[in-house]
């Protein structure tokens, strides 16, 4: 049978000799690590969103104010986003595709939203801040994206289902 997916420890390379003291615990451990990062990065986004599933009202008038098109419909449009991508990186499921969907949306809120140089100076530095916040949980998604969400996961449960 064809092998499916990829194993969490193929993609834990060797370092180089002087920093592999750490290699097998990484490599022991992966599997534990990823559910970490990725519930983790899953409840910044459901947690973000859970309060908006009762009225996206303030956050439209946010989206308006930035100049986003129609911002009623775009800010459920966003809930559902963070919603449902937070909640399949928690599980587990679909984990590729949710964080690669996450990317795209955290790269849109810098675009939109954080554009520090167009603040006045009082404001740069908070908004530069999330910037770079935004910035680094892009860059969790993509290696989430890049190693999949690992054994303790609905997806690693499929997995081995199929197999």
């Amino acid at each position: 049978m064809a092998k499916t997916g990829i194993d969490t420890h193929e993609l834990i390379t060797p370092s180089p000799t002087m920093f592999a003291a750490t290699d097998n615990l990484a490599i022991r451990t992966g599997d534990a690590w990823a559910l970490v990062g990725r519930v983790l990065l899953g409840w910044l986004f459901f947690i973000n969103a859970w309060p908006r599933l009762s009225g996206t009202g303030g956050f439209a008038k946010y989206l308006a104010s930035l100049g986003v098109p129609a911002p009623e419909l775009m800010a459920w449009v966003a809930t559902l986003i963070e919603l449902i991508g937070g909640a399949a990186l928690i599980l587990g499921v679909a984990s590729r595709y949710a964080a690669l969907a996450l990317v795209v949306y955290t790269v849109m809120t810098i675009v939109l939203a954080h554009r520090y140089w167009e603040y006045p100076a009082a404001a740069q530095m908070a908004q530069y801040f999330n910037f770079l916040k935004n910035l680094a949980i892009t860059g969790g998604l993509i290696l989430l994206f890049i190693t999949g969400a690992g054994r303790f996961s609905v997806d690693g449960w499929l997995r081995k289902r199929s197999t």
